[in-house]
């Protein structure tokens, strides 16, 4: 199997204190999951990302606007924000060598830079823009409603300073709208000009689409093996087929999450690699996690677990004291990396120094690999719950592994926090707000909510 997963010290019997997750508890968990698996796989029509992996058509629409493009961009810019642009990042991070904007055309195989506009801020656009050569950029306005307001705005400022560098007409040739196949801004703008666009399945939400156009058609371009991406979430898609929890390495994560929230507390939960590649990975999954579970139930609960990122062995000297002593609230999940231990040999010198002697004749893999291992094993000891997610090696294929399972791990999630996982109503409201202040067309009831607001008391002002 391309990923595997120790959870040891998941569970009561490893751990002091009193602490874990009981055995008689995740055999009980079995019935509920199957429950939960059975509602999720039922849904494929409805939820797109499922056959994502194997779906060629949407595959082929990437591909043939890749290799259109190929040799006449030098970069490639992505406006979006959210899923639109996390996915895109953690691709790039994951499977592109490491400082990849920085490399020269040789180095990066005649392949172009990837940029990411994921914000508003006009110093980080104005920035961006001042370094590009426009008339070698091709520009990806990636918003499956074609309405979201931060993508729109970077869009029209996009696309003047294209048509002020080279002309209305040629600038069409440099966009390519990654959009719902039908409806939407995006859709008709492509529709009357003749641009180019390729489709994001209208059963397919933001956060859950990174491996159709949104995250595909960047990757190709950049020369990722995107037909490997695809094939590792496929591997994990069809393992995760069983009902049995012990057989479904998404639904044990899910569970076991579920579980240590809602039966002991463990509410913040903790994606940690220890690897470089994956520091991403860790902040696409922070979104999916939360912005997919933080909801209120039908019955009017608030639930859903807080996801941090860290990144081994770098957060060892930041947020592990707080693992380690804080409150017993958390969860760590590591990503480990196998097959590393002769990558970076350490040089034999200063024999005489005790504190480098020791180091001589071992490895940056092995280091790494052993602080991980030491990092479980001191939470373990001091009775907080980790776990571990083995891969390979970090190649498409594993990525888009690790990426399915975490999409099937939160819908799995979703069903037995009783929440859709599949709407964002929490973050509706605050849209409205901003539609209304900025005058969009249909926003008259919010713009009435906003002004009834409390205004600004002096006294609490200083």
């Amino acid at each position: 199997m391309a990923l595997s997963f120790d959870f040891t010290n998941m569970m009561a019997g490893a751990l002091p204190h009193g602490a874990g997750i009981t055995e008689a508890q995740f055999i009980a968990s079995a019935e509920g999951f199957a429950r939960a698996h059975a509602a999720v796989h039922a849904r494929t029509h409805d939820l797109g990302f499922l056959t994502l992996a194997t779906n060629t058509p949407l595959l082929e629409q990437s591909l043939a606007v890749a290799e259109q493009a190929r040799g006449k961009f030098e970069d490639v810019l992505l406006l979006g924000i959210g899923g639109s642009a996390l996915g895109p990042i953690a691709l790039r991070t994951a499977l592109c060598p490491p400082r990849w904007n920085e490399l020269t055309k040789e180095q990066r195989g005649g392949f172009p830079r990837l940029h990411v506009l994921d914000n508003v801020d006009p110093a980080t656009i104005g920035a961006t823009l001042a370094r590009l050569d426009l008339s070698r950029t091709l520009v990806l306005a990636v918003s499956k409603s074609g309405g979201t307001v931060e993508t729109m705005a970077q869009y029209l400022i996009v696309r003047e300073a294209l048509a002020q560098s080279v002309g209305e007409d040629a600038a069409k040739q440099h966009l390519v709208l990654v959009t719902d196949p039908q409806v939407g801004a995006l859709r008709r703008i492509a529709r009357d000009e003749g641009i180019t666009a390729v489709e994001i399945p209208a059963n397919v939400g933001g956060r859950f689409s990174v491996l159709s156009p949104v995250g595909i058609l960047p990757a190709a371009l950049i020369g990722i093996d995107v037909r490997a991406l695809l094939a590792g979430a496929a591997h994990v898609t069809e393992q995760a087929q069983s009902a049995e929890l012990s057989h479904n390495l998404p639904g044990a994560f899910a569970v076991l999450q579920w579980l240590a929230d809602t039966c002991h507390g463990r509410s913040v939960q903790v994606l940690m690699p220890y690897a470089d590649p994956l520091r991403d990975l860790a902040l696409w999954f922070v979104q999916l996690w939360a912005e997919s579970l933080g909801k209120i139930t039908p019955e009017g609960s608030s639930v859903g677990p807080t996801p941090l990122p860290a990144l081994g062995a770098t957060d060892q000297h930041s947020q592990v004291q707080l693992f380690m002593e804080g409150p017993r609230d958390k969860t760590v999940t590591f990503i480990a990396v196998k097959g590393r231990e002769h990558e970076g040999r350490i040089p034999a010198r200063h024999a005489d120094i005790p504190e480098l002697g020791y180091l001589g004749g071992h490895s940056l893999g092995e280091l790494i690999d052993i602080e991980q291992r030491a990092t479980a094993g001191a939470l373990a000891a001091r009775g907080r719950l980790n776990a571990t997610l083995y891969v390979d090696r970090v190649d498409a294929f594993h990525l888009g592994a690790l990426m399915q399972l975490f999409a099937l791990a939160t819908a799995y999630a979703g069903e037995l926090y009783g929440v859709n996982a599949f709407d964002q109503p929490g973050v509706e409201l605050g849209k409205q707000f901003a539609y209304a202040m900025l005058g969009r067309a249909g926003s008259d009831a919010a713009r009435a909510e906003w002004d009834a607001l409390p205004k600004p008391d002096p006294r609490w002002r200083m």
